[in-house]
């Protein structure tokens, strides 16, 4: 029976129609995450390091102040196609584009955010 049941997932999902609406809205929220993580571990080493600067706060003043917002732009930009523009596999470049954009972004962000901030904490 679990094997059935394993098998009709797997026919459903493939079934599903393609929507790059949810689609973008799952990397976009995956990316949060790991921006998230990312930017949160760093900042703390970095206030774990003990020489008492306030740069790693501004760092995260950043997180909240610019990239939540431009991430909700980005997703915007999908939701507003119609369905069957949602569904046009022609658009698939563009959102492969836009995804590499996205993670380079997630995960280069906060490596250089905490880079810049160290550097400007050591010139104070």
């Amino acid at each position: 029976m679990p094997k059935a049941l394993h098998r009709s997932q797997k026919t459903a999902s493939r079934t599903t129609p393609l929507d790059w609406r949810r689609r973008i809205s799952d990397h976009v929220a995956w990316g949060l995450l790991v921006y998230t993580g990312l930017h949160i571990f760093l900042t703390m080493t970095q206030l774990k390091s003990g020489n008492g600067s306030v740069m790693p706060y501004f760092a995260l003043i950043v997180l909240v102040a610019a990239i939540i917002p431009a991430c909700r732009w980005f997703e915007m930009r999908w939701e507003g196609l119609s369905n069957e523009e949602a569904r046009d596999p022609a658009l698939e470049p563009v959102f492969r584009r836009e995804v590499a954009f996205l993670w380079i972004t997630a995960i280069g962000l906060p490596v250089l955010l905490t880079v810049g901030f160290k550097s400007a904490a050591s010139l104070f």
